[in-house]
């Protein structure tokens, strides 16, 4: 059986300090363990998903933009992919371009509006590990949808963050208690 790493959002905007949307402490403690999980996953000749948000700057059919302040503009340094984990992903993108890929998205899922499931199937892919920002919107619309398409999905609790604790408590809780999903320690 074929696995997948999906990054989920580990971008500046998200995860520096000075980003537009950053979980801030919470989201940089992630660094390492991305980082380590990028290296384990290929090493394992496992498939790699970077999977982040581009908007277009002034986009009025953006519905994020109605919601949230401009992020992760595509070009931009708020969408450049954050710290360790982004060197490394950026690293493994040139040296294992068979299987590691980067994939834009425009709303939460990184399924929604994208070729994400074609490729994984192709790719003979049925098991999925997720991490990213953030864990109670776009880590988890993605967990949803891959539970929908019949994916087999892990969320290690390590890997993942939200801009509240009371987010990521719940989003977690929910994955594992109404989709039961496979919540790693």
């Amino acid at each position: 059986m074929e696995q997948a790493l999906l990054v989920i959002d580990y971008s500046n905007d998200f995860v520096d300090d000075q980003g537009a949307l950053s979980c801030g402490a919470a989201g940089q403690a992630l660094d390492g363990f991305i980082a380590g999980l990028l290296e384990k996953a290929a090493a394992a000749g496992d498939f790699i998903f970077i999977c982040n948000d581009e908007h277009r700057a002034g986009d009025p059919y953006d519905p994020e933009g109605k919601l949230f302040p401009p992020h992760n503009i595509a070009g931009s340094w708020g969408a450049q992919l954050y710290g360790q984990s982004g060197a490394t992903a950026r690293r493994l993108l040139a040296e294992m371009p068979e299987k590691t890929y980067y994939l834009a998205k425009t709303r939460y899922s990184a399924f929604f509006g994208t070729a994400l499931d074609a490729m994984l199937r192709h790719r003979k892919v049925e098991r999925l590990t997720v991490v990213g920002l953030c864990t109670d919107i776009c880590v988890l619309h993605t967990v949803i949808d891959a539970c929908y398409l019949g994916y087999s999905v892990r969320v290690p609790r390590a890997g993942c963050a939200a801009l509240t604790e009371a987010g990521q408590l719940w989003a977690l809780q929910h994955m594992e208690g109404c989709l039961g999903i496979e919540i790693k320690n």
